[in-house]
């Protein structure tokens, strides 16, 4: 009993980490959404594991009050070769979907509360990228702006911008994303090629654009490397209903991520 209260204490001294930088980086309606989504999302994972009987650490928050949105996230640790494909595929494919829901929930209510103003052109802060999922959401909320408008958002709808946006990056199909546990899922190891793919073309896109704000995710994608292990049965089939939903999981990258999150405007 006594070697597991450390673990259990570290998760909790985290937890309440985060919530303090997310309060310090946005207030209080802003944490208190945020903080849901992450946790949502990480109960995914961790009530799926436990159902399947996988080893599992309590989620892991990763407090950062000099970002703009105050965290890096949150992680478990799992043992790894344990379960079989389709546990695999449950879950990893429950954490973005459990995550997804009180972000898109902010979204709509945060943006009910946000204000449309005129935005002077020698006005200068931080802006946000607007992911094609986001900007279809300002749109049916406030309809096509004029030029010169623009959207002050309520903490609460960043807050569920912040969630659409973990959750496409998560959904990348690289390596120990969710998005890799996906693929390999669908895939097994034909997604090794696939992944290593896609992790050169993403840091031929740093080189190329200047996007260089994301060298560290690709060194930790590196260091972790593209390729999955196997599952302890690989043989096991998805079914159709998990394939569908984990091709259609994959597709929302391209609805839900920017590559310049943040950016000054010029």
């Amino acid at each position: 009993m006594q070697r597991s209260r450390p673990r259990r204490l570290l998760p909790i001294v985290l937890f309440v980490a985060t919530g303090l930088s997310t309060f310090l980086v946005g207030g209080p309606a802003f944490s208190l959404a945020l903080m849901l989504t992450l946790l949502a999302h990480e109960l995914g994972h961790y009530l799926q594991a436990r159902r399947y009987g996988v080893p599992a650490s309590l989620p892991y928050f990763i407090p950062m009050p000099i970002s703009p949105i105050g965290t890096m996230g949150a992680v478990i640790l799992m043992a790894p070769g344990m379960g079989n494909r389709r546990t695999l595929f449950d879950i990893a494919i429950t954490g973005p979907l459990a995550g997804l829901i009180p972000a898109l929930f902010c979204c709509v209510l945060g943006l009910q509360w946000s204000e449309v103003v005129v935005v002077a052109d020698n006005q200068m802060g931080l802006a946000l990228g607007e992911p094609l999922l986001f900007k279809l959401l300002v749109y049916l909320t406030f309809g096509p702006l004029a030029e010169g408008q623009d959207v002050i958002l309520h903490p609460v709808a960043f807050a569920g911008w912040v969630g659409v946006f973990i959750t496409a990056l998560n959904l990348f199909p690289i390596g120990q994303l969710d998005g890799g546990h996906v693929l390999y899922a669908l895939l097994l190891r034909r997604a090794h090629a696939l992944a290593k793919g896609l992790l050169l073309a993403a840091a031929a896109a740093v080189v190329v654009w200047g996007y260089w704000g994301w060298t560290l995710m690709l060194i930790l994608l590196v260091w972790m490397g593209p390729v999955h292990p196997p599952t302890a049965n690989d043989g096991v089939p998805l079914g159709t209903g998990r394939t569908v939903l984990g091709w259609a999981s994959l597709l929302f990258v391209p609805l839900g991520f920017t590559p310049m999150p943040f950016y000054v405007p010029t």
